[in-house]
C-alpha cells in the first residue's frame, strides 16, 4: 500500500511552495532588470562623445630668467611654476600668458 496518490495533479499546492516560486521568479526578473540597467550605463558612459583638449605645444617659452619647476594642467589651460615662486598660467589654444600669480612662502 502506497501513500501516494494516482494523480499528482489532485493535490494543491502548498502555499509556502507557491509564495517561494513566486519570490524566485520577482527576484530573478528584478536581477536581470538590474544587470541590463548597469550594462546600459556603461556603454552609454563609455561611448559618451568626448573632446580631447588641444594638445599642448613643442615647447614653452617662458619670461626671461625664469626657469621651470613644475608643470601642471587643465581642461583649457596649462601652468608653469618657476624657480622665483610664481605660477605662469598659459591659454592652451593661442599659448599666450594669461596669468602670473606670485606664490608668498609660509611664516
Amino acid at each position: 500500500m502506497s501513500n501516494t496518490p494516482e494523480d499528482p495533479e489532485i493535490l494543491p499546492e502548498p502555499a509556502n511552495l507557491r509564495f517561494l516560486r513566486r519570490l524566485v521568479t520577482v527576484l530573478t526578473a528584478v536581477m536581470i532588470a538590474g544587470l541590463v540597467a548597469i550594462v546600459s550605463l556603461i556603454v552609454i558612459r563609455f561611448t559618451a562623445a568626448t573632446t580631447a583638449p588641444a594638445p599642448l605645444p613643442a615647447e614653452i617659452t617662458l619670461p626671461s630668467g625664469a626657469k621651470a619647476n613644475a608643470f601642471t594642467q587643465g581642461g583649457d589651460w596649462y601652468a608653469v611654476v618657476t624657480e622665483d615662486d610664481q605660477i605662469l598660467i598659459f591659454d592652451r589654444k593661442s599659448h599666450a600668458l594669461r596669468q602670473t600669480i606670485a606664490i608668498t612662502p609660509a611664516d
